[in-house]
């Protein structure tokens, strides 16, 4: 690449004796690792002017700032060409490999994860004061513009191509009624990166550093939480999501106070809002662009979409609707090619004999409730299952059933990490007391929740004898 060559040479007044092509991301842009005998530096062409004026005069503001951002040196005069510090070739992304594809994180991939979440309230706030938007590309600010592409980009991209039967009116006047609540929560002057993710941060001695953010703009910080915490291969479980969360509202308090009601709440509706535009984004470059990468990510970004509108989305009847149709099809799960483990919990009746196991694997534990305190005992909750609150009470306040739960969770715990990191499809486990009504079903029913937010596994929970099946 001649001109990156040249510009490298006139800014070191070295010979540039290597130019390698680094692996492209989903932009147009291109950049080289371009070296001397003694200085490496990133070079980068990107056939868009004004989106290279925005990373370099985000990038020089940022470092006077004091962010941990690439220095940018020097720019071609037609602004097409640039070169930028070369942070080396350890990305967040692949610091953490092993555990996306094991679906259980290590304690040094936590703490860098850790490490990049705490940084980011910083890079919003510090980041977005004095900042000159106008620099920004495509637009200097999140609006109604921006939602309504990314809704479209979800219905034509994606929705369209799924085979969901849907009115375009109906989903339209709920489209119009989350656009309005989206923008609702616009407050302050923060940077919004809006494509913050584990790709797009370096590590630098284990210091992360942010690269990638010219597509910023002012805007909600929200919406880098949900990018990041619910990357659709990211493979976080739910206890890590909620333990990366509460990095980030430590940090955010330096900055901003805001109830946890109004969090929660907010980044819910975000976590939804960055989720269609993902879909839309995946079956663009999946679907139109035929790059089998992105279809592959598309079962990931779906399991994320049915475990967050399992609360229901109850303002936007008409999109839960369309959005639970679409969780439900088979053909979206079949195409995720790794393999995934299953965990299936039972509830059931010794009398009736101990569940078999469809897998045909003929493993995995069946865990006796009868020493427990038993509340069938009592005629007030005959007409109760270990679902409902006075059972549940019951049951908590006398206190064994804790400490058997904590025991079962230590040995499962351990089994389900080692069937993720083999590969295996599938683990049983079994809770039996006197009927399959009390016992066994809140046995059944915690462990299931418990796997479901510690692994990012499947869980199914069938509580055989009320006759009761879900996937968790």
């Amino acid at each position: 690449m001649k001109q990156l060559k040249d510009l490298f040479e006139q800014y070191t007044g070295q010979k540039c004796v290597s130019c390698e092509e680094l692996p492209q991301s989903g932009s147009n842009r291109r950049y080289f690792r371009l070296k001397s005998e003694k200085v490496s530096l990133i070079g980068a062409m990107g056939t868009s002017v004004e989106e290279n004026h925005a990373f370099i005069s985000l990038a020089r503001h940022f470092k006077e700032v004091g962010l941990n951002v690439p220095e940018v040196y020097i720019s071609s005069k037609d602004g097409i060409y640039y070169l930028q510090e070369d942070l080396g070739t350890v990305s967040l992304f692949d610091a953490i490999k092993s555990g996306r594809e094991k679906g259980s994180y290590s304690q040094k991939e936590v703490t860098l994860l850790k490490r990049t979440m705490a940084l980011l309230p910083k890079f919003q706030f510090l980041g977005g004061r004095d900042l000159d938007y106008s620099n920004c590309y495509p637009q200097p600010e999140f609006d109604e513009k921006n939602i309504w592409f990314d809704f479209n980009y979800f219905k034509y991209c994606f929705l369209k191509t799924s085979g969901v039967e849907f009115s375009e009116i109906r989903l339209h006047e709920d489209m119009q009624k989350m656009a309005k609540d989206l923008l609702a929560v616009m407050k302050g002057n923060t940077f919004m990166y809006r494509d913050f993710q584990a790709r797009n941060v370096m590590l630098v001695g284990g210091v992360p550093y942010f690269i990638d953010f010219q597509g910023g703009r002012r805007g909600p910080f929200y919406y880098d939480i949900a990018s990041f915490v619910w990357q659709a291969r990211a493979n976080y479980s739910d206890e890590l999501k909620d333990t990366l969360i509460a990095t980030y509202r430590k940090e955010l308090k330096k900055y901003l106070m805001v109830s946890e009601k109004e969090f929660t709440h907010n980044l819910r509706l975000f976590v939804l809002f960055r989720t269609l535009q993902v879909l839309g984004a995946y079956g663009f470059r999946g679907y139109f662009e035929k790059k089998p990468h992105f279809l592959q990510s598309i079962p990931f970004a779906i399991e994320n979409l049915r475990k967050l509108i399992k609360k229901p989305f109850n303002e936007y009847p008409y999109l839960q609707q369309v959005l639970t149709a679409l969780t439900k099809m088979r053909q979206l799960k079949d195409l995720r090619r790794e393999v995934t483990l299953e965990v299936h919990v039972f509830s059931f009746a010794y009398k009736k004999g101990i569940p078999m196991d469809d897998s045909g694997n003929g493993g995995g534990y069946v865990f006796d409730c009868r020493a427990l305190e038993n509340p069938g005992k009592y005629e007030r909750f005959r007409l109760f299952t270990g679902l409902d609150e006075p059972v549940i009470k019951y049951l908590e306040d006398e206190g064994g059933i804790k400490k058997f739960l904590s025991n079962v969770y230590d040995m499962v715990d351990a089994h389900v990490k080692r069937f993720v990191e083999r590969k295996f499809t599938h683990l049983q486990v079994s809770f039996g007391c006197t009927g399959g009504q009390h016992r066994s079903v809140y046995c059944a029913k915690h462990l299931a929740d418990h796997i479901a937010k510690k692994f990012n596994v499947r869980v199914k929970l069938t509580h055989r004898e009320l006759g009761i099946e879900e996937e968790v």
